[in-house]
């Protein structure tokens, strides 16, 4: 079986992999003033935070054109892959994932697996990294699915923004609880449930949420029992996340621990100087 896997640019890859010639990956547009950008094409995260500082209008993400999809799928038919799995952003953020599963029979001799991660950024690239790893292992679909479902079902991540106020906009959370964290001067702690961002604790200050989010990751570390990495991921906030990962670092020295970014698409929703810390079973 020759194995393809595609995702989109809202998953932050590890550089080992971000060559690999089985990997393929479908940008996901961002408008700003007007402008289309295709996530990691036209535009890097750096560049993006930037622009959107000087931005006249709340940026807005779009989902690719189901076409671009097809047609990526039939140029891996001719290159000879009998599968893909396609990993995408979760469901609750992107209808993208569910899109795909209108066209998984249109491709002859191309047996096409659309995945909801039901998250994003690093934990979704370290589960195109598995499913890559355990491709060149000579695995079967089903033992790569099967794992790609443990690493899901073991995947937490907590988010703490500076304002809801792109979320709300975005309509990635609610009003109800944008308008709590105002009226209380919260620092909210928001998480992943079932794929959606939802407000998961109300915090009195940043430092609490900060501290707050470190003690989930090792409850949630216990409750995995296997070995896990952690990763702490920043909107153009690499100060902050560097003194999260040597807090963490000195809580759980065991753990493995990667910081990275949240692209421009994530970005838009979460706004700048968000914080999220992720932990994944290996």
């Amino acid at each position: 079986m020759k194995l393809a896997i595609v995702t989109d640019s809202t998953a932050f890859l590890p550089e080992k992999i971000q060559k690999h010639p089985d990997l393929f990956v479908i940008p996901i547009p961002v408008i700003l003033d007007g402008k289309i950008y295709n996530e990691g094409i036209d535009i890097k995260a750096d560049e993006y935070y930037e622009l959107l500082k000087n931005s006249q209008e709340f940026p807005t993400t779009s989902q690719p054109a189901l076409g671009e999809a097809l047609e990526l799928y039939e140029s891996l038919a001719k290159k000879g892959y009998d599968a893909v799995i396609s990993i995408h952003l979760s469901l609750g953020i992107s209808g993208f994932v569910r899109n795909l599963h209108t066209i998984v029979d249109a491709v002859d001799g191309l047996k096409i697996l659309p995945y909801d991660s039901k998250i994003t950024s690093m934990p979704m690239g370290h589960m195109v990294e598995a499913v890559l790893d355990l491709s060149e292992a000579g695995k079967t679909l089903e033992e790569i699915i099967d794992h790609l479902d443990m690493i899901r079902d073991n995947t937490y991540a907590y988010m703490i923004v500076d304002d809801l106020d792109n979320l709300v906009r975005g309509g990635r959370l609610t009003n109800g609880a944008a308008l709590v964290a105002g009226l209380l001067k919260i620092k909210p702690v928001l998480t992943f449930d079932d794929g959606k961002i939802v407000l998961f604790e109300k915090i009195r200050s940043s430092k609490k949420a900060f501290s707050r989010a470190e003690e989930i990751l090792g409850q949630r570390k216990k409750e995995i029992a296997r070995p896990v990495k952690f990763y702490v991921i920043h909107a153009n906030n690499l100060e902050v996340a560097i003194e999260e990962k040597s807090k963490l670092q000195e809580k759980y020295p065991e753990v493995p621990i990667e910081i990275g970014h949240f692209g421009p698409v994530i970005g838009t929703h979460l706004g700048e100087k968000a914080i999220g810390f992720a932990i994944c079973a290996k």
